[in-house]
């Protein structure tokens, strides 16, 4: 007999994962194409012990508050701040997260997109689908900028930061770093440079965003910033569109203050179909998909799941984000 409940709420999660998480407990998953209405979603949380989440689901005080019998939020997702993290441990729930494993996967989409914005490769296929492509060859067609020896700012060494930091060596590229804490292994490790934030802004021809959505960092890449960058460099952000200031950006890119941009995390998502970015051909875009390999979402829904089931069982999940709630 199953006592537990546990609710998922997207349908796209790997029956694996499901199988796992129905070991223990009567599982209930959304049917909906996208993500469940907030009614939806504070209803079924109600009866429930577990909440298998992503991204998209605000778990907050309104929500703790209906879901008298939940022990573990369980968010398939390295970032959390969709989560209140501090009304979660008040109510002694569990809160776990999946890192580490999309590490490699993120910073290979975080090179994809640089390469493409620098070489112009979307923007190329565009030109060859619609019959732009009329001569056979000419010097300065579809020239972009070399990614190779060039430098390459990192804002945020965590585990993302540094594996960019190490397929950017195989580029030759000089590499240089701010972070709120300093990392002397890896600066010896990948002969990176830590500086200040501004002078990361001044030289890098590549600014990749990779620190987490705080208070702190929230719009912390704003006008001030883009007037400090080269007029020749490239934003890119595969962490939280909220770290940039996208008004700012959209401001910068017309203005010609900075080159363009690859742009995975948006403010506001999806895209709102006025947004500026749209229509901007030194942009490149896509829709938060840089984890988005079947290894990986694979192994976070995996992840998620292991995490419920320990709780479930009494035990400390694996990826515990507010472990005072043991103490309690």
């Amino acid at each position: 007999m199953k006592d537990f409940r546990v609710y998922v709420s997207t349908n796209e999660v790997p029956a694996q994962a499901l199988e796992i998480v129905g070991s223990i407990a009567k599982v209930k998953v959304y049917e909906g194409k996208a993500a469940p209405p907030r009614g939806t979603l504070l209803k079924e949380v109600q009866e429930v012990d577990g909440l298998f989440c992503i991204l998209t689901e605000k778990v907050d005080g309104e929500l703790l508050d209906r879901a008298k019998k939940l022990k573990i939020v369980a968010n398939m997702a390295v970032g959390y701040d969709n989560i209140d993290l501090a009304e979660a441990t008040k109510r002694k729930v569990m809160v776990t997260n999946t890192p580490g494993v999309l590490t490699e996967t993120v910073a290979d989409a975080t090179m994809a997109l640089m390469l493409a914005v620098a070489r112009r490769v979307v923007e190329a296929d565009r030109y060859v689908r619609e019959g732009g492509w009329k001569l056979r060859w000419s010097p300065m067609m579809m020239v972009g900028s070399d990614v190779y020896g060039k430098t390459l700012g990192i804002y945020g060494l965590g585990r993302i930061g540094a594996a960019v930091a190490k397929r950017a060596t195989g580029f030759g590229m000089k590499l240089l770093y701010y972070d709120a804490v300093r990392n002397e292994g890896l600066e010896r490790g990948y002969g990176i440079e830590y500086v200040t934030f501004d002078r990361l802004l001044r030289e890098s021809d590549f600014l990749s965003v990779h620190v987490p959505l705080l208070p702190e960092t929230k719009k912390s890449v704003g006008a001030r910033e883009f007037a400090l960058m080269k007029r020749s460099a490239y934003l890119i952000n595969t962490a939280r569109g909220s770290v940039v200031d996208e008004a700012a950006l959209i401001v910068a890119l017309k203005d010609g203050r900075i080159a363009g941009a690859g742009l995975d995390v948006f403010e506001d998502e999806p895209v709102n179909p006025k947004n500026g970015l749209l229509k901007m051909e030194n942009v490149v875009l896509a829709p938060h998909m840089a984890s988005g390999s079947i290894e990986t979402r694979t192994a976070m829904a995996v992840m998620a799941a292991r995490n419920i089931v320990a709780a479930l069982k009494g035990e400390a999940p694996p990826d515990l984000l507010n472990k005072e709630v043991l103490n309690r």
